[in-house]
């Protein structure tokens, strides 16, 4: 039965990309292959490559995640910076399951560059193992780690933006919702690339991607599943988890969110 809504064409040029990854990946990535998908890394741009050629240096530090484990951020900055900049908190895409705090950044390295800006990117960690509120609460304990030493960071306190890419972005949004909620760090934007933001499974986007693409509506269930157990879809999900259910959000900074035309995220980030 064809759909009411056929969705919209890939761009040509994608459409090849897409044809070549397909040939690698399944469009459905299912609970099974998450060790798999690990062990392959699909997502992980090695920091030595990402960094290569930049006059980007790189810091690791250890930090108290959720409940006083530790978890790794990683601090960005252009060789020999002094001074005041922006700050950039950076959470990677993945699905909530899978890649890791190198993965998408390379789209956000020219930012370090152009505006002189310190970036944080940090490795919270991923369902099924660690499900909700797992995820959501380490990226906010690297952010108020981030605010915290913003000063010896060089980051102008009023320039503090959390962005990403791809799914499971929807971290980024969380944590603004938390830090307005805590009277945590004070953010100046959210970034928000194709954001991975409802669990519910209701819009006419994620009918349309399934079965093609790199991330359809079957991994979609899939990652919100592992992230939320049986609570997934119902009323027992925080917004902190699942941004698209919140529905006061006065007093959260001003977000862009680029919505992917082709994205099975595409209907939610719209609204």
């Amino acid at each position: 039965m064809p759909l009411a809504h056929p969705r919209p064409p890939f761009d040509p040029e994608l459409e090849a990309i897409l044809s070549s990854a397909e040939a690698q990946l399944p469009p459905t990535l299912t609970a099974e292959m998450i060790p798999l998908l690990r062990q392959a890394n699909p997502v992980e741009v090695p920091p030595e490559e990402a960094l290569a050629g930049t006059g980007i240096v790189r810091r690791d530090v250890t930090i108290p995640g959720f409940e006083g484990a530790e978890i790794e951020i990683s601090v960005l900055q252009r060789e020999g910076r002094t001074g005041r900049g922006p700050g950039i908190y950076y959470t990677h895409g993945g699905g909530m399951v899978i890649g890791d705090r190198w993965a998408g950044l390379s789209q956000f390295l020219p930012w370090v560059i152009e505006n002189d800006a310190v970036a944080i990117t940090v490795e919270y960690r991923l369902a099924p193992e660690f499900p909700d509120p797992y995820p959501v609460e380490d990226a906010y304990a690297g952010l108020l780690w981030t605010s915290e030493h913003g000063e010896e960071l060089g980051i102008d306190p009023d320039r503090l933006i959390v962005a990403g890419a791809s799914a499971c972005v929807g971290l980024a949004a969380g944590i603004a919702l938390l830090a307005r909620d805590r009277n945590g760090p004070a953010l100046a934007r959210q970034v928000l690339i194709y954001p991975m933001l409802d669990d519910r499974d209701a819009t006419v986007s994620t009918v349309q991607i399934d079965g093609e693409g790199i991330w359809d509506r079957g991994s979609n269930i899939m990652g919100w599943s592992a992230l939320l157990g049986e609570r997934k879809g119902t009323d027992e999900v925080s917004t902190y988890a699942a941004p698209a259910r919140a529905t006061d959000l006065s007093g959260l900074p001003p977000a862009y969110i680029d919505c992917g035309s082709a994205e099975v995220f595409l209907d939610e980030d719209v609204a």
